[in-house]
């Protein structure tokens, strides 16, 4: 919901930071792997209630994630190889920090962990199932160009998902009721994905073949 204007609002402090990480020869390849490693952190961190450390890592993981991609634009090197890896490993990270609160209190937290990852399984699966036939059919994406892959909004996109991470670091006591809640926002994002992606594929179908009809109508009177 907030990733249209968080992406502008950061888009500047990014793109003159990549200009300072391709003088230096980074590679985006190495910005996403070392960004996703220092995300892992966040398992043995959490799992003995590091916290502050945790949060840490979670906020360097996210700036190479934000890192990765305009060092891509910056090098003119964007590919669905990037993309590919990038989308995986964030979604491997996102459990990751779940799992992280889980082993830090089983008792209290490995059901509310249980019950977001669940909804994660929900937000993620309908992102990439559209994505891949948004490609397919060749929509646009008008707020998020500069995405490998078809970004559908939601009510929780990245931007919310970093701050659901950051307010349970900073109140981890209350993760009990903190994760379901946003796990309810999760739930109502993958709900409105599901419904607009189903509605907008049919949509293109129908287009696709309306524009099918009419090219055989023109062969047919052509050839009459």
């Amino acid at each position: 919901m907030l990733d249209k204007w968080t992406n502008a609002w950061v888009a500047s402090p990014l793109t003159r930071c990549a200009a300072g990480l391709a003088r230096r020869g980074v590679t985006p390849t190495q910005l996403t792997v070392g960004g996703f490693a220092t995300g892992l952190l966040v398992l043995p961190l959490l799992a003995y209630q590091a916290y502050g450390l945790a949060l840490v890592a979670i906020v360097l993981n996210r700036v190479c994630d934000g890192l990765d991609g305009a060092l891509a634009r910056r090098l003119h090197c964007q590919s669905d190889a990037g993309g590919f890896l990038d989308i995986v490993l964030d979604f491997i990270f996102y459990a990751a920090v779940v799992l992280g609160f889980a082993l830090a209190d089983p008792a209290q937290n490995a059901l509310p962990a249980a019950l977001l990852l669940f909804a994660f399984m929900g937000t993620g699966a309908s992102f990439l199932a559209f994505a891949i036939a948004a490609t397919r059919h060749g929509l646009e994406r008008p707020h998020f160009e500069y995405k490998a892959f078809y970004y559908l909004d939601g009510l929780t996109e990245g931007t919310e998902t970093i701050v659901a991470f950051v307010v349970f670091c900073l109140w981890p006591a209350h993760f009990a009721w903190l994760a379901p809640l946003f796990a309810l926002a999760c739930m109502l994002t993958a709900a409105m994905r599901i419904v607009g992606g189903y509605r907008a594929l049919v949509m293109a179908e129908e287009n696709a073949m309306r524009d099918l009809e009419r090219g055989s109508g023109s062969s047919s009177g052509e050839s009459g």
